[in-house]
């Protein structure tokens, strides 16, 4: 056995070591024996404020110029220009868990940050990588094996969602969320299925400007907040809906077709038959039965003169996440040229809401079997609309997960807590490198009820302590509150089981990665090397044969 490669008995004792009895001078940087360890803690820095319901917010500005004040992880982590691999790879983890379960994008970047640490700190002491491996995998398998049994509350099949989904939207937003988790448990219960399916993307959200956040409220239908354009204001009965992704008028200057023109007489023959084409393509729209166009760009005077002659009620969206999802709920295509589609939306019928000072138009359909209900959220600010958007956004999401899986766990670190305390007491008692590893782990999940101490302004280490010591008496209901330590079931915070287990599972896809990266290295394309000889360079020429010069180097030498 080679000597320098200490056993893992040794492992305690030198974990036990005071950093100041090693012989390295306190003023000498150690260098990381993680080489990922630096970018994961800068990313981490960078999300560690805004994790859980008193983070901080960050006014974010994006590669446009505009600015954002958020404080969601996951937008941010979207909007930074990342050149380090690993931070692409954590970001790229972080972003497929939100995407698949809707919420627990920072869990994943700080929880990643924390093993590393202490993943290094084993390293450090003599641990080999591959066996530093095979134990976190050992203690993120416990750690799943375990989390199911954690789970003390249901929602039930026919029971009122707003309290599951209160403690998840609260995350979110800075603004009370009691009204938003009503509307949300509502028009998520009005679309279930009857065989208790749910489809998230049957349920809009429309932010209008005015009013408060009380304002907000439900709509029959899918509303958008796009700009009514034309005479026609409603198509009452017999909607049928085109979408198109182009401006609703000639093309754009700068299309790959252009006409040259040459003459006077070439542009009035011109003008003429762009005229006639347009008269000809929104003619075909009526013909085919299009009488509402959606559309994403420019709306023409004259195109939309056409458009009234012809009966077709022409809406500009503000966005593409409205076009989109209307293109969604409605089952037909996005065009990129105005021509009829061969599968137009249908809907009872289109008009246009006044709320206040906004303006929604609203997607009807028939009461029974309605395809989508919309959420109109009102607020003074669009940072407040924007925030409250986010909220309604992860409420829906949660009820989707919850429909999959109706289990509940402690939330606000009391479960991180718990599992810690698990392996905690598994490691005291384990031998070789799997109880250190299991410490080390522990340690690590405590790190996030210390981040919510810290975020919400309390004496970390005495929450931490006072938690440590309820946890160990075997109350595993206690988390971290505004004040100090709550009861998470008397305050209802709670977490969804499914969206915690993905969590910790890609937590442990990436740290089992990253331990065994000893390197990082960046291929570049090398230089372009002269030509030693080319004849029909100029430079080549100026310069001495090889063998002349080898011989006056020789000559020199004697």
């Amino acid at each position: 056995m080679d000597s320098t490669v200490p056993s893992a008995l040794e492992l305690p004792q030198r974990l036990a070591l005071n950093p100041r009895e090693s012989l390295r001078s306190p003023e000498e940087e150690e260098p990381h024996l993680l080489s990922s360890l630096a970018a994961v803690q800068t990313l981490a820095n960078v999300i560690r404020p805004c994790y859980g319901p008193h983070g901080r917010q960050k006014f974010l500005v994006t590669m446009k110029g505009e600015t954002v004040c958020t404080g969601c992880a996951t937008a941010i982590l979207r909007a930074l220009e990342l050149e380090h691999p690993v931070a692409w790879f954590l970001r790229e983890a972080a972003q497929t868990q939100a995407e698949n379960s809707g919420d627990g994008t920072a869990f994943v970047v700080l929880l990643t940050e924390a093993l590393l640490e202490q993943a290094e700190q084993l390293l450090k002491a003599g641990l080999p990588r591959p066996q530093l491996r095979e134990a976190y995998a050992t203690a993120a398998a416990e750690v799943l094996a375990t989390l199911p049994s954690l789970a003390i509350q249901s929602l039930g099949p026919l029971e009122d969602p707003s309290w599951a989904l209160h403690s998840v939207m609260n995350t979110h937003t800075l603004s009370p969320v009691d009204h938003l988790a009503k509307l949300v448990a509502h028009a998520c219960w009005t679309i279930k299925e009857l065989d208790g399916s749910f489809k998230p993307e049957r349920v809009g959200v429309c932010a209008l400007h005015g009013g408060t956040l009380e304002d907000s409220c439900l709509l029959q239908g899918l509303a958008i907040s796009g700009k009514l354009c034309g005479q026609m204001a409603a198509v009452l009965s017999g909607a049928r809906v085109a979408l198109f992704a182009c401006p609703f008028g000639p093309a754009h200057p700068n299309a790959p077709a252009t006409a040259r023109l040459s003459s006077p007489a070439d542009l009035a023959q011109f003008s003429k038959g762009s005229d006639q084409l347009l008269e000809k393509q929104v003619g075909q729209l009526a013909a085919a039965g299009i009488n509402v166009a959606v559309v994403l760009g420019e709306v023409d005077e004259e195109t939309l003169t056409l458009a009234d002659k012809y009966g077709i009620m022409v809406i500009q969206a503000r966005s593409r996440m409205e076009i989109s999802y209307l293109s969604e709920v409605l089952d037909t295509p996005l065009l990129p040229r105005l021509l009829p589609p061969q599968r137009p939306g249908k809907c009872q019928r289109v008009y246009r809401q006044e709320l206040g000072d906004g303006l929604a138009v609203v997607f009807e359909w028939e009461c029974t079997g309605t395809p989508a209900l919309t959420v109109v959220l009102r607020g003074a600010t669009t940072q407040g609309l924007r925030s409250a958007e986010q909220a309604v956004y992860h409420g829906i999401d949660a009820y989707f997960q919850l429909c999959q899986d109706p289990r509940l766990i402690p939330g606000a670190g009391a479960t991180e807590m718990a599992l810690a305390k698990m392996l905690s007491d598994k490691g005291s008692r384990l031998e070789g490198p799997n109880g250190p590893a299991f410490l080390a782990f522990a340690r690590a999940l405590k790190y996030l009820p210390k981040t919510l101490a810290e975020n919400a302004g309390l004496a970390v280490s005495d929450v931490v302590a006072e938690m440590s010591g309820v946890h160990q008496g075997g109350n595993l209901l206690m988390g971290v509150g505004a004040e100090g330590i709550i009861n998470v079931a008397q305050e209802g915070v709670w977490d969804t089981l499914i969206v915690k287990a993905q969590g910790f599972r890609a937590v442990a896809e990436v740290v089992l990665q990253l331990v065994t990266v000893d390197e990082i290295v960046v291929a570049k394309k090398s230089p372009t090397h002269q030509q030693i000889w080319n004849p029909d360079s100029k430079k080549t020429k100026k310069r001495p044969p090889p063998v002349e010069k080898k011989k006056k180097i020789l000559g020199m030498n004697n």
